[in-house]
This record gives structure tokens, C-alpha cells and sequence, in this order.
């Protein structure tokens, strides 16, 4: 799968490393060592995916990322050497599609970038517009929009795709596998901790008017559920 890749990372023996996996792979990489730099790559070239550090001098990585998802929808795999939960939620809160802890595996990063890629290529079919209610949870697809009790409420693309797998069956219970099949494809590269984190972000979002029906629960030993506005108790 050929591809145009923007790494931005200011370790020239990192970035050097990440090119000749990536174009092992048949993909066209541009390498950039700062967040200017990168801001002005990914606005000009256009990218199929960047591969993003955090910790990168002029604009950091994070800006970067919070910059560019308000311009597009491009995949980003964030490098981050912030190994607390706090950090990575940030990163996908922010609209990171998928993160990597340094240290990391060159084979690992170019496994996750595939994955990105497939992703993204399998999300270019437009889905047919509906809106979806679930308790007070409303969803638009056809306008990426969310509305809790009428309030507006932001999601990353990951966490709007979770969403609407679980608004689609309200009350079913979804194995992190099920959501990983629904919502990334059933691929070996996506792990349970990424699922996790983003499920974690989404219900923090959803949980703005606490108490009401609705919101994300979590099934202990099985998964994941909305609940559906019955008033059943969470299992």
C-alpha cells in the first residue's frame, strides 16, 4: 500500500530509522524536525498520514495535532515518550487516531501505519445520513454531530465511530473486540489499550450531565454498552 507520509521528528536517528521502514513499504516520506515545519508540510503536501512526535521544538507536537484536526481529517500517529494515561488521553482527545510509547518497535510503527491507512481508505465511503437517539444522546452521521440533553458535545473521529456502533444497538454489550471489528476493522494491529483510552475519553465527554440516561457504561468482564433509556441498572 503506497502512500505519502509526513514524519515529523526532531531525532535525526529516529526519523532516519522511521523513512527506511516506511519506504520499505513502498511509501513516498517526508521528514520535517519541527512543529512549524510540520504545520506547513502537512498544509502544502497534503499527506495520507503523519506520524507525529510529541516533544518537538517551535510548536509542539500536541498543538500540531489540535491545529490540524480543526483543517482536516488526515490519520496522525502520535510518538510519545508520556507514558501516564492522562498523557495519551490527552493525545486522542486532541484527535490523534493511534499512539505509540517510546520506546517502540520500527516493525510495530510501520504495522500501525498500515492499519491507519486501511482505515482511512475503508472510511472514504459516505455512510447514508441518519440521526440516531439513544436516551438523551443524539447523533447525526451525515453532519458528525453529537448533542447530549441538546448540548453539543466534541468527539474525535474514533470516538464519533465508537459512538455510533454503540447507538446502533442500544443496551448490547460490546466486546473490546466486537468495537475494534465494527470500528477499525478486524485487524491484530489495533490493541485493547487504544480501545480502552478511547472509550475511557468518550465516556468522560458523554458524562457532562452526570446521572442521566444515555452515557457509556462500562460491563464488567464483557465490555461495553449505551445504555438505552430503559432505566435498567448498569451490570
Amino acid at each position: 500500500m503506497s502512500a505519502r507520509i509526513l514524519v515529523a521528528e526532531d531525532d535525526e536517528k529516529q526519523s532516519r530509522l522511521i523513512r527506511i521502514y516506511l519506504e520499505r513499504e513502498g511509501n513516498a516520506v517526508q521528514v520535517v524536525a519541527d512543529g512549524r515545519a510540520a504545520l506547513e508540510r502537512a498544509r502544502s503536501a497534503k499527506p495520507d498520514l503523519i506520524v507525529l512526535d510529541v516533544m518537538l521544538p517551535l510548536v509542539d507536537g500536541l498543538d500540531v495535532c489540535r491545529i490540524l484536526r480543526t483543517e482536516s481529517d488526515v490519520p496522525i500517529l502520535l510518538l510519545t515518550a508520556r507514558t501516564t494515561e492522562e498523557d495519551m488521553l490527552l493525545g486522542l482527545d486532541l484527535g490523534a487516531d493511534d499512539y505509540l510509547t517510546k520506546p517502540y518497535s520500527p516493525r510495530e510503527l510501520t504495522a500501525r501505519v498500515r492499519a491507519l491507512l486501511r482505515r482511512s481508505k475503508k472510511a472514504g465511503g459516505a455512510a447514508e445520513p441518519a440521526v440516531l437517539r439513544v436516551g438523551e444522546v443524539e447523533l447525526d452521521t451525515a453532519r458528525f454531530e453529537v448533542r447530549v440533553e441538546g448540548r453539543p458535545v466534541a468527539l474525535t473521529a474514533k470516538e464519533f465511530s465508537i459512538l455510533e456502533a454503540l447507538a446502533r444497538e442500544p443496551g448490547r454489550v460490546f466486546t473490546r473486540a466486537q468495537i475494534i471489528e465494527r470500528v477499525f476493522g478486524f485487524d491484530q494491529d489495533v490493541q485493547v489499550r487504544t480501545v480502552d483510552a478511547h472509550v475511557m475519553n468518550l465516556r468522560r465527554k458523554l458524562a457532562a450531565e452526570p446521572g442521566r440516561a444515555g452515557h457509556l457504561e462500562t460491563v464488567y468482564g464483557r465490555g461495553y454498552r449505551l445504555a438505552d433509556g430503559s432505566g435498567s441498572a448498569p451490570s
